[in-house]
């Protein structure tokens, strides 16, 4: 199994602590990490140069090996401390930079077939909200299966987590694990589907953000009966 990890934040807090957790669950699996704003510490700048030539994004390079390793993995981990009742501003700031995986732009087959978790920590409240600022990116990334897992910790770091927790922490990372391995095979339903068919009726009829966007999808066989799900 190749696992791809993005983590919310440069240092290594609770979140972190648990995606890592995780991680290790799986024996033999090849593991790559990324930290932001380390590996990508760069804000979309609205230039639409992706939406006519991805390679003509200004921080092109950096973003393609990123993107590259999750389109290469099997199972997407994310991890971010929640800052202010949501996602972390490094993790927001890479959702931007990403928005033409989406459907609406030129998803890729290979997501439809991906799953991922996304584990969040705060002192008191706003994991629900953080969880759902990535996992409503994956679902437009058109990714199947997707867990999420918060924690209120009552901690400012991993460090002063109470033991008793950590034991409740590992217990829930060891069930959520084996859920991942239990599920072979993960295939789009209902909802991924629907919006797929959307997107595609939207191609169909010129109303992408660009010419370009219309040929991807013909070039991949979306605008016919082929599907990134078959």
């Amino acid at each position: 199994m190749k696992i791809t990890v993005i983590n919310g934040q440069n240092h290594k807090g609770s979140s972190y602590n648990i995606g890592k957790l995780l991680a290790s669950k799986f024996e033999n699996a090849e593991i790559t990490e990324f930290f932001l704003p380390r590996d990508l510490n760069h804000f979309c700048l609205g230039c639409y140069s992706c939406v006519v030539d991805e390679s003509k994004c200004p921080v092109y390079e950096e973003k393609k090996r990123i993107m590259d390793s999750i389109e290469a993995s099997d199972l997407l981990i994310f991890t971010t401390p929640t800052y202010c009742m949501r996602a972390s501003a490094p993790m927001k700031a890479f959702i931007d930079l990403t928005f033409t995986y989406w459907m609406p732009h030129k998803p890729r087959a290979s997501m439809f077939s991906k799953k991922a978790v996304v584990i969040t920590t705060a002192a008191g409240s706003g994991t629900k909200s953080a969880i759902k600022d990535i996992s409503n990116t994956l679902f437009y990334w058109g990714v199947p299966y997707v867990k999420g897992y918060g924690k209120a910790v009552q901690a400012m770091n991993w460090d002063m987590v109470k033991d008793e927790k950590k034991a409740k922490i590992n217990k829930d990372i060891d069930k959520l694990a084996k859920k991942i391995m239990n599920k072979k095979n993960v295939r789009p339903g209902f909802k991924t589907k629907f919006m797929f068919n959307i997107m595609r009726m939207m191609q169909l009829k010129n109303w992408g953000s660009s010419p370009e966007e219309k040929i991807y999808w013909e070039t991949q066989g979306w605008l016919g009966k082929g599907r990134p799900w078959k």
